[in-house]
C-alpha cells in the first residue's frame, strides 16, 4: 500500500462518564479521611483534575440531598428542584391517602406552583428570569420524577370527561334502589370536610396580624368531620369529628364528658378520619340512630348508605359492620365523579360552613357588646375548640332539609320535586357581612366565598415543608423508641393463664345469662380483641420459644413450679 494513501485511524473518542452524586459524596468522605487525589484518581480511574474540581465544590456537594431516585446531579437540576420534588413527593402521598382523583396536569401545576413559591424564598434566585430558565413541569420530567419514584403508571395525562360515566352510574344507582324497594328515608350520604375552625377572612387585622407573627399560626388548625343525611331530609346522624388532640387543653378546664358531646370525638396527629374511626362510627352512631329512627317511623328496617372511595371506606365495608346492623348496605360512587354525584358535594358542605361562620361571627359580636373583651383578646384567649364544637352543632343543625332534598337531584332526581330548587343562602352570607362590618372589620361577600372556599384549599410550600418536618419527626420518634424500647414488667405465665380461664368463665356467664346477646356479644368480643390479644400474643411467643428448647430443659420447665411470695 502506497504510505501517502496510507489512513491515519482515527482515536476513538472516550465517552464522558457521569458521576453520581453518591460517588462524589464518597470521594471527599475518602479525602477527608487522609486518601491522597493522586490515590483517588488511581481508585476511581478519574483525571486528577476531575478528583480536584470535586473537592473544591466539596461544601457545596455535601449540602446537596437528593430527591428520591435522583443520582445525577447536573447543572441544569439546582437546590430548588431538589426541594421541590420533595415536597411534590409530600403532597402526592396527602392525596393518595384521601383518595383524591390524581391526573399528569394537576401533578405538573402543583409542580410548578411549588417550584415558583421556593424560587420566591431562595436568596439570589431571580424569578423574573428569561422564560427558558423556568422550570417548565415538562412532559419529559413527569416520566423520570415518576419513574424515580415509582408512582403508578395509570395516573391520567388529562382529566376524565366523566358524564357518560355519571349516566351509567345513576341508572346503576336507580336499579339498586328499584331492586330493594328503598325510600328516600332509608338512603343517606355521608362525606368528610376540613374545617379550619379559627380562620378569619384573610382581609381582617386578625388575619393579618397573624401572618405576620413567627411560629404556630392558629389560622391553620383543621379538624375533619365527617357528615351524614337521609335523602329526604329529616334524619341528620350525630357527625364523627377527629382532631389532633386527644383532650384538648380546653375539655379540662370545661370539665367536657366526650360521651355526651354533639359529636363522636376521635383524634389522631393528622386529624383524619381513618377507616378504623368510620368502622366504629357506622357501629356506634350510624347503625343504632338508623335503626331507632326506620323503628320510629314504622319502615323496613332496611338503609343504604352512599359513600365514596376515600380510603377510610373500603369496599369491604359491610363485612366490618356489626350482626345488629346487617340490614345496612353500601352503594359507592366511582372515584371520578363524587364531585358531580356525591349528595353531600351538592351545597350541603358549602351551606354548613357558611352557617358555621355566620354563628361564630354572631358569638363573636355577641360576647364583644356584652363584655370589655375586645375582637382580638375574644378570639386569641376565649374562642376556644369547645365554643367550636357548640358552632358546629348550630351549624349542622341550621342545614334546611330543603337544602338535604335537593342535593340529591345529580344522583336520584326522582326524589326531588321540581318545585324544590336550591337557592344560594344569599341571606345568610349577607348576615355574616353585616356582623363583620358592625365588630368594625374589612368583610365582604366576596371574602366569605372565599373563606368557604378555604377549607379545601390545597397545602402551599411552607405548608408542606411544616408537614414534612413532622413526617420525620415521627419517623425519628420510632426510630428511637424501636432502639431504646421501654423496659416492660414480665407477667408470669401462670397469671396471664388464670386471668384468660376467668374471662372464659365471664364470658360464659354474661352470654348464657344477659338477655341481650347480640350487644353482650359484639361487646365481648370487643374486648376480647382489644384488651386480652395482648397476653395471648404473649402466651404464644413463650410456646414457641419454649418448643425451640432441648427436650430435657422443656421437661424440666414444664415440671417447675412458680414461685410464691413466701419462697
Amino acid at each position: 500500500m502506497d504510505p501517502e494513501n496510507k489512513v491515519t485511524p482515527v482515536k476513538k473518542r472516550k465517552k464522558k462518564k457521569m458521576m453520581s452524586i453518591q460517588l462524589k459524596h464518597e470521594i471527599i468522605e475518602k479525602y477527608e479521611r487522609g486518601v491522597r487525589v493522586v490515590d483517588l484518581a488511581r481508585l476511581y480511574d478519574r483525571n486528577t483534575s476531575t478528583i480536584c474540581s470535586i473537592l473544591k465544590q466539596k461544601e457545596s456537594i455535601k449540602a446537596i440531598t437528593p430527591a428520591m431516585g435522583v443520582k445525577i446531579i447536573s447543572r441544569l437540576r439546582t437546590s430548588v428542584h431538589e426541594k421541590m420534588e420533595r415536597l411534590l413527593l409530600v403532597w402526592l402521598t396527602e392525596k393518595q391517602l384521601s383518595r383524591c382523583p390524581l391526573t399528569e396536569g394537576a401533578i405538573c401545576e402543583k409542580a410548578r406552583a411549588i417550584y415558583t413559591d421556593l424560587q420566591q424564598q431562595t436568596p439570589g434566585s431571580s424569578t423574573g428570569g428569561a422564560p427558558e430558565d423556568s422550570f417548565k413541569a415538562s412532559r419529559g420530567w413527569y416520566d423520570n420524577f415518576r419513574r424515580r419514584i415509582s408512582f403508578p403508571s395509570d395516573v391520567r395525562p388529562v382529566a376524565v370527561t366523566s358524564s357518560d360515566v355519571n349516566e351509567d352510574y345513576r341508572k346503576t344507582f336507580s336499579d339498586v334502589i328499584a331492586a330493594e324497594g328503598y325510600v328516600p328515608q332509608q338512603v343517606f350520604n355521608c362525606d368528610e370536610t376540613g374545617l379550619f375552625w379559627k380562620r378569619m377572612p384573610r382581609r381582617t387585622f386578625i388575619t393579618t396580624e397573624e401572618l405576620k407573627t413567627p411560629g404556630h399560626k392558629p389560622m391553620k388548625d383543621r379538624l375533619t368531620l365527617a357528615l351524614c343525611a337521609n335523602a329526604s331530609g329529616d334524619c341528620k346522624i350525630k357527625p364523627l369529628l377527629v382532631y389532633h388532640s386527644e383532650n384538648p387543653r380546653a375539655f379540662k378546664s370545661h370539665k367536657i364528658i366526650k360521651e355526651k358531646l354533639q359529636v363522636m370525638w376521635r383524634a389522631n396527629p393528622r386529624a383524619w378520619v381513618t377507616r378504623q374511626f368510620f368502622v366504629e362510627w357506622v357501629n356506634l352512631v350510624f347503625g343504632p340512630a338508623v335503626k331507632k329512627y326506620l323503628q320510629g317511623k314504622n319502615l323496613p328496617l332496611r338503609a343504604l348508605l352512599v359513600l365514596d372511595n376515600a380510603p377510610a371506606h373500603p369496599h369491604n365495608l359491610e363485612g366490618d359492620i356489626l350482626e345488629e346492623f346487617k340490614f345496612i348496605k353500601v352503594f359507592y360512587l366511582p372515584p371520578d365523579t363524587t364531585a358531580v354525584l356525591q349528595p353531600m358535594d351538592q351545597h350541603v358542605v358549602c351551606n354548613f360552613k357558611k352557617l358555621f361562620t355566620k354563628h361564630l361571627f354572631h358569638r363573636c359580636f355577641e360576647v364583644t357588646q356584652s363584655s370589655n373583651l375586645t375582637i382580638r383578646e375574644f378570639w386569641k384567649d376565649h374562642y376556644n375548640i369547645v365554643m367550636c364544637l357548640k358552632i358546629i352543632d348550630m351549624a349542622w343543625q341550621g342545614v334546611t332539609r330543603r337544602t338535604l332534598i335537593c342535593a340529591w337531584k345529580k344522583l336520584w332526581p326522582d326524589v326531588v320535586s321540581e318545585r324544590a330548587i336550591f337557592e344560594p343562602e344569599e341571606d345568610v352570607v349577607e348576615e355574616i357581612v353585616s356582623l363583620g362590618k358592625s365588630m368594625g372589620l374589612e368583610v365582604d361577600e366576596e371574602d366569605v366565598n372565599e373563606l368557604v372556599e378555604e377549607h379545601a384549599e390545597e397545602l402551599t410550600a411552607d405548608e408542606l415543608k411544616a408537614l414534612q418536618t413532622q413526617q420525620h419527626a415521627k419517623v425519628l420518634q420510632q426510630i428511637v423508641t424501636s432502639e431504646h424500647p421501654a423496659t416492660e414488667e414480665v407477667i408470669p405465665t401462670s397469671e396471664i393463664v388464670e386471668m384468660l380461664e376467668i374471662w372464659e368463665r365471664l364470658s360464659d356467664f354474661i352470654q348464657k345469662k344477659h338477655p341481650e346477646k347480640v350487644a353482650t356479644g359484639c361487646a365481648s368480643s370487643l374486648f376480647n380483641d382489644t384488651c386480652l390479644a395482648h397476653f395471648r400474643n404473649i402466651l404464644k411467643e413463650r410456646k414457641k420459644q419454649l418448643l425451640k428448647r432441648p427436650a430435657s430443659e422443656m421437661e424440666e420447665s414444664l415440671l417447675k413450679k412458680p414461685k410464691t411470695e413466701d419462697e
